[in-house]
């Protein structure tokens, strides 16, 4: 039988900010405009996708997701600058944090 290290990281403040789950969000919110449909395509209420947006929102140093209400074509999200850099920021993190998995799981032979 072979083992590896597995695991999950995610970035907290006074609660937990980014992780796989709201970066997911946030790159099909950045892919659809919008955050129903990025909710319905992750399978989770739209209310839930809201919340999370919120706690994002609150704990950056300025908004993550930009929101626009009615008009013409209906409303509509944007992911700010803000939510792009941390977009990124997690997603390197999330590199090193695999090539560190893998590292420590070939380490792991039976004898």
């Amino acid at each position: 039988m072979a083992f590896k290290v597995n695991g999950r990281i995610w970035i907290e403040g006074e609660e937990r900010f980014m992780g796989i789950g709201r970066l997911e969000l946030l790159q099909r919110i950045e892919q659809t405009g919008s955050i129903s449909a990025a909710a319905k395509g992750m399978g989770m209420s739209y209310k839930r996708a809201w919340d999370l947006i919120q706690s994002l929102n609150n704990q950056a140093a300025s908004p993550v997701v930009s929101t626009q209400t009615g008009g013409e074509r209906g409303g509509g999200a944007l992911i700010t600058p803000e939510g792009k850099r941390w977009i990124n920021l997690y997603m390197e993190l999330q590199e090193r944090f695999q090539a560190f998995v893998e590292q420590e799981s070939s380490k792991l032979t039976l004898e």
